[in-house]
């Protein structure tokens, strides 16, 4: 299906503080698994020689700090398909 969300952080922060996800699974959940669940994995999800470098550069100290503000958008600069 879809969602009407539009923000990936407020999604992250509702499976931590919902659902009990760890900041590393929200992570996964974000990428890899998300790939996979699009059957994707094969170009997008990780960061690997002959995928397509799509990575987000955060403005943070800790990765908890991604799940953990509602409203906080760190993103210091985001690479789409190399770029």
């Amino acid at each position: 299906g879809t969602s009407p969300m539009t923000s990936l952080l407020l999604a992250m922060n509702m499976a931590a503080t919902q659902f009990r996800l760890t900041v590393e699974e929200c992570l996964v959940g974000t990428t890899r698994a998300a790939a996979h669940a699009l059957g994707m994995q094969q170009d997008i999800g990780t960061l690997e020689a002959g995928k397509f470098a799509d990575f987000a550069i955060w403005n943070i100290q800790d990765p908890a700090e991604l799940v953990y503000r509602i409203g906080f958008n760190p993103l210091h600069s985001r690479i789409w398909r190399g770029q």
